[in-house]
């Protein structure tokens, strides 16, 4: 990462990714060639390349930074002190409010990977890591709701999370929501009447 002489994130770097993030999850990441998110940014290509060597490499920038974003969200959530019942419903309806949301285009690492088919990509390896984690954080809060196996309702709750991401650009959004909120309800009643017996 490129740092200015006070030590900070170059403004440039900051405004390239910024450019990325807004045209990659607009329109997706090969039909967006370089030279547009270099006159959109209002930088030159060598400046582009100083900071990122490849497409790619900006590619999985873009990646990173909505894991960042996700993972800061999740954040808030974890540190709420609330029970891991109500952590899993809050971030439920942060994956509702987003799929509501007017510019809504579908999950950024779903879009990512249809489009970055090799499993040994670094695109496809940044989206891999990205789903480990969400993966890791559900199954670890289901874990604290019921007494089976937590795996498989976490397997379960990633799967309706795809769903709804899916749909969410293609069927009514508040359908979609209303549906995958009720599943993730079946989730933890299912975990809750588990531990009764």
């Amino acid at each position: 990462m490129v740092h200015n002489s006070r030590g900070q994130v170059s403004e440039a770097r900051s405004r390239l990714l910024a450019t990325a993030t807004r045209i990659f999850y607009a329109e997706g990441l090969h039909s967006v060639g370089i030279d547009r998110i270099v006159a959109e940014a209002k930088v030159t290509r060598a400046t582009l390349y100083r900071h990122f060597p490849s497409k790619d490499d900006l590619v999985v920038a873009y990646l990173q930074g909505v894991h960042e974003m996700e993972r800061e969200g999740v954040g808030k959530a974890l540190s709420s002190g609330l029970p891991a019942v109500d952590i899993l419903r809050a971030i439920a309806e942060s994956i509702t409010e987003g799929i509501r949301s007017p510019h809504f285009r579908g999950c950024a690492f779903l879009n990512a990977v249809a489009e970055y088919s090799d499993p040994g990509h670094p695109v496809h390896q940044a989206v891999l890591a990205h789903r480990e984690w969400f993966l890791h954080t559900i199954t670890d809060l289901l874990a604290q709701v019921g007494e089976t196996p937590p795996a498989p309702a976490g397997r379960h709750f990633v799967m309706l999370r795809d769903g709804a991401m899916a749909s969410g650009c293609l069927a009514d959004p508040a359908e979609v929501c209303d549906t995958f909120l009720q599943g993730v309800e079946g989730i933890l009643r299912f975990r809750r009447d588990s531990a009764a017996k």
